[in-house]
């Protein structure tokens, strides 16, 4: 026997299990309690949203996923993994495990009290995507019963009220596709295991479709002249240079995007200190082709020039 750190321990013979060049792996100690911490994304939301995309996304980036988890069991499956090699570890747990909404919410606070860092990404659509969504597929809500389709997603959007004001991340998938879902996470959580203290996603988009729901802060450009009036500017974009100068050329369009970073400038640093990972600056005009599709541009270019990670979303773009 021998003595490492006050602690006693056989030799191990090379080539046995444990020897520090065989290549099989240790067992777990089944009397042991201590894990390492886990960095833990639990993805919740409503059903038909795209949880389980979601879950396939991060298991693409090396996540350790298990689909229809009980909240009661997250805990204990947080620590196995520990205990093996699972460094990041997700779990998409949704209505179908029924006791699901105040249960999953303490399981959550179990995990962070027991050191682990878990994080919820909430899934959500548009009640009419849904339902699209669902008729399209020939299937019935899991909450749905003796009623109606939208009497399942209702009931649903109920229960999930409570988790959803505490989610960290929230992912409105009505105008996304599978490769845009992707590069959402991907850019929340593709970043070597590492989560940059704050990622910024600025998203232009058309009032007359509606305000995006995920928003944190939402930007109104209808101050601004329209391009939209002007037959040359008309069929371009914000994105297009004519445009873009022809907006922030407005008198009022510097004085109001220095102002509003400078708001920005004073958001952020409190954001940090309160541990929000994640912020949607939402930037809305008429249709979302032109003034919003400018100023959101504008705003990533300046948030990046700060440090901020910022990537830019045209959620309305073309859809005119």
């Amino acid at each position: 026997m021998t003595e490492q750190a006050g602690t006693a321990h056989l030799e191990v013979p090379p080539g046995a299990p444990g020897h520090p060049h065989s290549e099989v792996p240790v067992p777990l100690d089944p009397t042991s309690t201590e894990t390492p911490p886990l960095d833990v994304v639990v993805v919740t939301g409503l059903s038909g949203a795209g949880k389980n995309s979601a879950g396939r996304v991060l298991e693409d980036l090396g996540w350790f996923v298990v689909d229809n988890l009980p909240p009661a069991l997250l805990l204990p499956m947080v620590e196995l993994g520990a205990r093996g090699d699972v460094r990041r570890f997700a779990a998409v747990v949704d209505v179908r495990s029924r006791a699901f909404s105040s249960d999953l919410q303490e399981a959550i606070r179990v995990l962070a009290e027991a050191g682990h860092r878990p994080r919820v990404v909430y899934v959500h659509a548009r009640d009419e995507v849904l339902v699209r969504r669902y008729e399209s597929n020939r299937r019935e809500h899991p909450l749905q019963g003796t009623g109606t389709l939208i009497d399942g997603i209702t009931e649903e959007r109920a229960l999930l009220t409570g988790i959803a004001g505490e989610a960290d991340l929230w992912v409105d998938t009505s105008d996304l596709n599978i490769h845009q879902l992707r590069a959402t996470l991907e850019n929340a959580f593709a970043r070597e295991g590492k989560t940059p203290p704050l990622t910024a996603t600025v998203l232009s988009f058309g009032f007359k479709y509606g305000l995006p729901l995920d928003a944190d802060l939402v930007v109104d450009a209808r101050f601004l002249p329209n391009p939209h009036w002007l037959p040359d500017l008309r069929p371009h974009t914000g994105q297009d240079p004519d445009v873009r100068d022809y907006v922030l050329g407005q008198d009022a369009a510097r004085p109001f995007l220095d102002r509003y970073t400078d708001v920005l400038r004073l958001l952020i640093p409190g954001y940090r200190r309160e541990g929000k990972r994640y912020l949607t600056l939402a930037v809305g005009c008429t249709g979302g082709k032109h003034r919003s599709v400018a100023i959101a541009e504008e705003f990533a270019r300046r948030l990046r020039a700060d440090g901020v990670d910022a990537t830019v979303q045209h959620r309305d773009l073309g859809r005119e």
